[in-house]
Parts: C-alpha cells; structure tokens; sequence
C-alpha cells in the first residue's frame, strides 16, 4: 500500500470551522443521543441547562411493535463544518437522520446498511461518512438529497471515521478488528492498515495540532496514539476497564486529553507530552460515555450513560461544576457553537420524558468479580440493565432480585469473563405503602449457574 506522510502544518479542522474560540455562549449547544429514549437532549451551555429534546422515536419497549416506526437506538453524533446541522445515527433502524440546529427540525432521513454508528462531514462540508458496523464498509451520503451515493470497503466492523484538515485522509477505527484504515479521501481507497492492540475501538479524535489521532479502545482499556505523519503507532496507555470516548482541552496550562472510563465512574486526565503523563481523576456520574470540549477548552461536557445526565467540568480546576438532566442512556455527545444564530434555540423541543434512573453497584462475596445493575422505571416494571466483569469465562450466571424466585435474567460469559444484556423485571420495593410514596431499590444477587438462589452459589451482591 502507498505511504503517506502529510505536510508539517495543516489548515483548520472540519471541526473548527467557524469557531471564534469564545467561551460557552448562550447560542452554543450541547447534544446527546438518547440511545433507550431515542431523543437528542439540548443543552445551553451558557446555563447548562436543559432546553428540551428533539424526538426522533418512541422509548423502549414501545419499538418491539411490528407498526413501530420511528428511529432505534439513537447513538452516534456529527455535525457539519458550518454548524448548521447535526447528524444523529441510530443503529437499530439502519439511519440517518439531519437535523437544522437553527430550528431543531429533521431536515431528511437517510437508510443505509446494518447497525451504523458514527458518522461525519468531510472537511468541505459535501459528503458525510457514516461507519456501517454491522458490515464492512462506510456509506458516503450526500447531504443536500439524504442519499447514500457510495460504500467504501473497510475492515469488517468499522466504529468510527474522522478526517484530517487538509480533507486528503479519513482515518477509521474498527470494533471487530485490532487494525485502523487509513483511506484516501479521493479515491475512496482503503491506503494502510495501522495495527493496533484490541479489536474494539469505538471512538477516535485528534490532538488540536492533528499531529496525532488517539483512539480508545473499550474492551481492554487503552488508548492508542498514531502518528498522522508517519502512519506509525506512536505509544499506548492504560487508562481503565471501559474505555469509551475521549477529547483535547487547549487551555492556558497546556494541552490536556480527557478520557471517560465507565468501570471507574471517571473521567482520567492526561497531559499530552510524548510520553503522555496522567495529571488527574475526576470522579463523575454513573458510566461515564460520550465528551466534548467547549471551543475554547474552559469546560469538558460527559455524557452519563446511567446517570441520564450530563457533568460540565471546569478544566481550570479539574472539577464538576455542573449536572444538566438528558433523555435515557446518552452515547454521543457533541459541542456545536453557534448552532442557534439568533433566539433562545428552543423551538420544536419536547420536554424530558424519562425519569432518573436507579444505579446498583454489585460487591464479589469472594475473588475480583464486579459489576453493576441500571434500573430504569417503564411503570409497574423495569428495564434492567446488567454487566458483569471479571467473572469465569464462558459460564452462565442468574441474576435475582430481592422477593423473587426465579432470575430475572441470565448470562453467559464471553472468553473475557464478561457479560451484559438488558432485562425486563420488578427492581423497587414500595416502601410503607398507606403512608408514603418513597420507593428503594430491591437487593441484587449474582449467583454461578441457572439454578435457584442459595448464599453459597453467591458470586456478587449489591450493597444495599
């Protein structure tokens, strides 16, 4: 494959196009995609505040009707160079909807092939890249008439795309596959394929002078630096079991990486020297998922994946300052300045329709297992949530809850020790029923095997 070694300065970003490097303003928004409520919250950044949500379908399990049709699985997120419209891709419908940030309205729908995850704008703004996880290829869609115009093969499973300035190079991480394609912008070939330690890479972005592209990789919890000039893997660094998303903060003090670590509730915080150097922790909401810097670097938004939130973080002191409410489950976030040109930005919105979620931390009763349990209320049930970590491999557990007797769920570990997987089940105990309307969450045991509950099988407990 021919090699590629780009010139020693680049022009301005895709991602910075427009951007007047001012801090949040009441006409910036900050977006999520909602992937079990199927919504994309709106935030104020100037308030972090929640304005409302843009509905793009019904919350689960409304979608398991066969007259369902609305989008599944909202999750990933882009925007285009000028900031006038953002692109929400859900991967249970197949698509991908444009959205005017102006107005909050969906401009047009595009669907493409299975289970999309991100997708962005080229860097002049005419075509949009959307990774096609469930196969092998990314969808080139024109964004004025919302169809899809190519496919670019790739390694099967690609997660994510983004683009150099100069608009000649893509880079695409893969999520089943421990390689990174470096394609052609121009002729949509695939040039080199950079290897890497783990087959699942759901998230990259580059340092603000695009001399490196850093990746995350979730199943392992790295991230890996590749050189933009040399194509080569510069270095890799631990960062902790669930490694999701990661941004760059260009402050006063240095340029700092930001990375969400869902096993440990936290954001790490690294200077980006070579070798990087880890600075800070700072705990955050429940599974910590999608980020994004204000353009100026004063402020980091995450998206909580079980908190149904979003924390703002000052990265002047390392600190949340802030919690703003969002739909159920965010995945992506992004920051967009200037979205809204004039007005409050609030027209079309709905208000929030979930509310916050029950977050349950399970203990081992003996070795390194751990894991945690989200409950989220559908009415006289619940949507339970349940991963489990550092368990025996390929072997099946049960999950009860207090007063049941039978599980309410059971999994069956992969080579890693892990599982997860959704569960509908009864999570809240009503607590002094005639007089209050106070509820609590039941207890959680995990035992080893399907069979009934009984302490000495016990490989998990909540700590309630």
């Amino acid at each position: 494959m021919k090699r590629h070694v780009l010139p020693a300065s680049v022009a301005v970003s895709a991602l910075a196009v427009h951007i007047a490097w001012a801090a949040p303003g009441a006409q910036d928004r900050v977006y999520t995609a909602d992937q079990n409520s199927n919504t994309v919250s709106v935030i104020n950044p100037a308030t972090n505040s929640l304005l409302g949500q843009i509905r793009l379908g019904n919350a689960r399990p409304d979608v398991l009707s066969p007259l369902y049709k609305g989008e599944i699985n909202v999750h990933g997120l882009g925007f285009s160079p000028d900031h006038k419209t953002l692109l929400a891709i859900s991967n249970g419908s197949n698509s991908v909807t444009f959205i005017d940030t102006a107005t909050n309205k969906v401009k047009g729908v595009a669907y493409i092939g299975r289970s999309p995850h991100e997708g962005f704008f080229t860097a002049d703004g005419k075509q949009v890249w959307v990774v096609v996880r469930g196969e092998n290829y990314i969808s080139v869609i024109d964004p004025t008439t919302y169809r899809e115009t190519h496919r670019i093969e790739t390694t099967p499973g690609p997660g994510m795309v983004q683009f150099l300035p100069d608009g000649n190079l893509a880079f695409v991480v893969s999520s089943f596959n421990p390689v990174v394609d470096v394609v052609d912008v121009r002729s949509r070939k695939v040039v080199k394929r950079i290897p890497v330690v783990s087959p699942f890479s759901p998230f990259l972005q580059f340092t603000p002078d695009f001399k490196e592209m850093w990746m995350t990789h979730k199943d392992v919890g790295k991230v890996t630096r590749i050189d933009t000039r040399t194509l080569e893997v510069k270095g890799v660094l631990d960062t902790g079991m669930i490694t999701n998303h990661l941004a760059f903060a260009k402050t006063a003090g240095g340029t700092f990486a930001y990375v969400t670590v869902g096993g440990d509730n936290a954001v790490k915080v690294f200077a980006t020297g070579d070798p990087p150097a880890p600075v800070a922790t700072i705990p955050v909401g429940a599974l910590p998922h999608g980020i994004w810097a204000s353009d100026d670097g004063s402020r980091m938004y995450v998206g909580l994946e079980n908190g149904d939130a979003v924390d703002v973080i000052d990265t002047a002191s390392n600190k949340v300052i802030a919690r703003a409410p969002v739909g159920q489950a965010p995945q992506a976030l992004v920051y967009v300045s200037g979205a809204v040109p004039q007005g409050d930005g609030a027209a079309n919105l709905s208000p929030r329709g979930n509310s916050d979620p029950i977050n349950i931390a399970l203990q081992p009763v003996s070795g390194q297992g751990k894991g945690f349990v989200v409950a989220r209320n559908l009415g006289l049930i619940d949507a339970l949530e349940v991963s489990l970590f550092n368990l025996k491999p390929d072997t099946v557990y049960s999950v009860y809850v207090s007063g049941q007797k039978n599980p309410v769920a059971s999994f069956r570990t992969n080579a890693k020790g892990m599982a997860n997987g959704t569960a509908i089940g009864p999570m809240r105990e009503v607590a002094n029923a005639l007089s209050s309307k106070e509820v609590t969450p039941s207890k959680v045991v995990v035992i080893e095997g399907d069979g009934a509950a009984s302490a000495d099988k016990a490989v998990l407990v909540s700590g309630n």
